[in-house]
């Protein structure tokens, strides 16, 4: 792929109404377009982000046995009416009718459509448990939509939902969910922690939402630093080995600021270990047992008698992860972003200075592109005729994490090459493969 003749839109300075690192990065790169407040275009550097970011949603819930299905956008008021939920939701529901003059509305949540898909489906507690999720596009009607992508009306997102027979089956269901979203941000290389959490208008008595620290995050949040030590890298998929996981992080205090305590924080933890400052919500898990399926009648026959299903749900903004990882990752000061490998839109540029009356650079950076492909590693081409200096500040911002350079100090079989933010170094192109191939693979 040639940079000339990709879609990317790069802007000279910063836009004036961006007023955090990753809105101000996403609009400057080119990765997103507003179409109107808080509604956003994905380009194409920003949507392969995105769906890279998906598809490692998708593989850890796959892992921990979660059903992937597809639920519409648009729903019917009926149910939510059934669960009690209509009038009690608020304004950033958005209702609308169709010509038949039905009650609709494009759903901020799926908690009702996912339990009338059950109820009409499942009837036996034999069929239990049953995990469900699908990655679909939300709409909330924000008052005030702002920082981009961050607190937009429109947004990307994986819910997923259980069904259990009792309690004690629901909290295994729960703590599996745990598990998997702990997996999840350490693919995308990000330091989640697990924080009890208000239950908000889901419902329910349990709660927790995974933060990443971040100057920009709106929620306060308040930590033992030791919650970031725990080690959950051998837990099973057992009962006691996630019950044991969810006491190692519970030991320590860390809520956000609707639970926080001053007494309680003070008198738990010691002040060398007190953490008192902002995150961005990447995730939140809820456990809410009968409440969805009492009312819309969701049950299974157990021993002759009716038994209404525990019921979680379980969030990860997806769309909202693009920009969770720019506020974690990118330097604004020095303009240097360095995408994670996993979710990077190219796993390397290869940066060839261009002489319009010597192309052997250009069929240099050709046969590299092909080899590379034949190694499965996504590169782009840089053909412009900007500078060597200019083209390595241009993918710096941009974050691709590995440089191929080549230019005059390349000398026969051996090129330029480094991680952004590393020394470069002089390396054939099978140990460029080899190393960029290993990063991949970690």
């Amino acid at each position: 792929m040639y940079f000339s003749k990709s879609f990317i839109p790069i802007l000279k300075n910063n836009p004036t109404e961006a007023k955090i690192k990753s809105h101000q990065l996403m609009l400057r790169v080119g990765m997103i377009k507003q179409s109107s407040a808080g509604i956003y275009s994905w380009l194409p550097l920003g949507f392969k982000v995105m769906k890279k970011i998906e598809q490692i949603v998708r593989e850890e819930q796959d892992r921990v046995g979660v059903q992937e299905i597809l639920m519409p956008t648009i729903q019917s008021s009926e149910i939510w009416k059934e669960s009690g939920r209509y009038d009690d939701y608020g304004e950033e529901m958005l209702r609308i009718k169709d010509r038949q003059n039905r009650e609709m509305l494009y759903g901020p949540t799926n908690e009702e459509l996912i339990t009338e898909i059950f109820r009409s489906s499942i009837k036996s507690y034999k069929s239990l448990p049953q995990l469900l999720y699908h990655i679909q596009w939300k709409f909330r009607d924000e008052l005030r939509p702002r920082f981009g992508i961050m607190r937009c009306r429109e947004f990307y997102m994986k819910d997923a939902y259980s069904f259990d027979l009792t309690d004690e089956d629901a909290l295994f269901s729960y703590n599996k969910f745990f598990l998997s979203y702990l997996r999840t941000f350490k693919r995308l290389n990000l330091s989640a922690i697990p924080m009890a959490a208000d239950t908000g208008p889901i419902g329910g008595n349990l709660s927790h939402e995974f933060i990443i620290l971040a100057e920009t995050g709106e929620s306060k949040i308040y930590t033992d630093k030791r919650i970031f030590d725990v080690d959950y890298s051998s837990t099973l998929i057992q009962n006691s080995s996630l019950e044991k996981l969810r006491n190692d992080y519970e030991k320590f205090y860390s809520v956000t600021d609707e639970k926080f305590n001053k007494e309680e924080f003070e008198n738990k933890v010691l002040a060398e270990h007190r953490v008192n400052t902002k995150g961005i919500e990447v995730g939140h898990i809820f456990y809410f047992g009968d409440k969805y399926s009492r009312p819309m009648n969701a049950s299974v026959d157990f021993d002759g008698k009716k038994e209404f299903v525990k019921m979680g749900s379980y969030g990860i903004g997806v769309s909202r992860l693009v920009g969770a990882i720019i506020e974690a990752k990118y330097n604004d000061k020095d303009e240097i972003m360095k995408w994670p490998i996993s979710v990077s839109p190219y796993d390397c540029a290869i940066i060839p200075m261009i002489n319009k009356n010597d192309s052997s650079n250009l069929e240099k950076s050709n046969k590299i592109f092909e080899y590379l492909k034949s190694k499965n590693i996504d590169a782009i081409i840089d053909d412009t005729d900007e500078n060597i200096s200019a083209k390595i500040k241009k993918f710096n911002l941009i974050g691709i994490p590995y440089q191929l350079i080549i230019g005059k100090k390349t000398e026969g079989d051996f090129f330029e090459f480094k991680e952004v933010g590393s020394e470069t170094q002089k390396l054939k192109i099978e140990e460029i493969a080899s190393q960029i191939s290993k990063a991949k693979s970690n």
